[in-house]
């Protein structure tokens, strides 16, 4: 019988990160089920600050290639490493080039070279409305390119089932005959 795996062995396999990398440290923080959960949502409230004024300031400029170390970047935008880190790794799927960020450490060169519809879709995808809904995407993309991509993205995610096909109607294979009396018998 077929090993089938629930969601949470799933989650629990993509964060396996060395526990002493950075990436570790930080994934082993923010999604700790055992800590308190006043202290998680405080957690989660202040770093999503952090992000939010990292991309208000990536995407008023959208064009550069902002790069460093992870230590250079952490003091560039005014935060701490770990937060680096969470921002680091939240961003990486929306990259032009992945950053090594299971293997980084403070002195790890990175780029935040980002694709501008990726990262909007992903930010739709995390359901950020806090980050899609920034006016630097006003800039970026018009409000019909915004829409466009949301709905994109949204629909990427819908499972759309094939219209049911009933016994009398014609086979979908282009026979001429009726579906119970070709394909369907098999069926």
């Amino acid at each position: 019988m077929a090993d089938i795996k629930t969601k949470e062995e799933l989650l629990e396999e993509e964060l396996k990160v060395d526990k002493h990398s950075l990436l570790g440290q930080w994934r082993a923080k923010a999604y700790d089920e055992k800590a308190n959960k006043g202290w998680l949502q405080k957690f989660w409230q202040s770093y999503f600050l952090v992000e939010k004024g990292i991309y208000e300031k990536l995407l008023k400029n959208p064009e550069e290639k902002v790069e460093g170390t992870v230590a250079e970047l952490a003091e560039k935008f005014g935060t701490s490493v770990e937060n680096m880190v969470g921002f680091l790794d939240g961003i990486n799927d929306s990259l032009v080039e992945r950053n090594p960020i299971e293997t980084m450490t403070e002195d790890t060169h990175v780029s935040l070279n980002f694709d501008n519809a990726k990262l909007y879709k992903n930010m739709v995808d995390a359901k950020a409305d806090w980050l899609y809904e920034l006016p630097e995407w006003n800039d970026i993309f018009s409000k019909d390119e915004q829409k466009k991509l949301y709905l994109e993205q949204k629909k990427s995610g819908t499972i759309i089932k094939p219209k049911k096909i009933g016994r009398n109607d014609p086979c979908p294979c282009g026979s001429g005959k009726k579906y119970k009396q070709c394909c369907g018998r098999n069926a």
